[in-house]
């Protein structure tokens, strides 16, 4: 498999697991589940699995598309800082600032602790997420073939 097809590929998974989540795995858990904090803590770990996997997945297209980005400017076709690694860039930093960065925010919210509510962190890290997802799904969008 070349290095565009399978850029293409991990990204249209990532943008996959993104929608998968938002929109079906969280929603469902708090339509089924009796006790909305069980929903919380299945939802949580969601999330979780997907910040680590976003990570990994970042890092990997963010090498394959700087070593593309690298041939194309030293053969004077592009630069070397794309469109592509901008985007692969803001969704490292929406993962990175929307779950390690507020998850623990949250936590010590839904504790009594710190000075914001738990819906504002809660409402600021949905809106990394929304981010993230939009983020992506450009990027696998701009990768997959014509």
């Amino acid at each position: 498999m070349s290095a565009n097809r399978a850029m293409a590929v991990l990204s249209g998974l990532w943008a996959g697991i993104l929608l998968a989540i938002g929109l079906i795995g969280a929603p469902a858990g708090f339509a089924t589940l009796a006790v909305a904090s069980d929903a919380g803590r299945v939802a949580g770990r969601m999330f979780a699995q997907e910040a680590y996997l976003g990570l990994g997945a970042a890092i990997v297209l963010f090498l394959l598309e700087r070593s593309r980005a690298r041939r194309a400017a030293e053969a004077g076709q592009g630069s070397a800082l794309n469109a592509n690694m901008l985007l692969l860039l803001g969704a490292l930093f929406c993962t990175v600032t929307g779950y390690f960065a507020l998850q623990p925010m949250m936590a010590a919210a839904r504790a009594g602790q710190g000075p914001w509510s738990f819906g504002a962190l809660h409402g600021v890290s949905a809106a990394f997420f929304g981010l993230k997802a939009l983020l992506v799904l450009t990027l696998a969008w701009r990768l997959a073939p014509r």
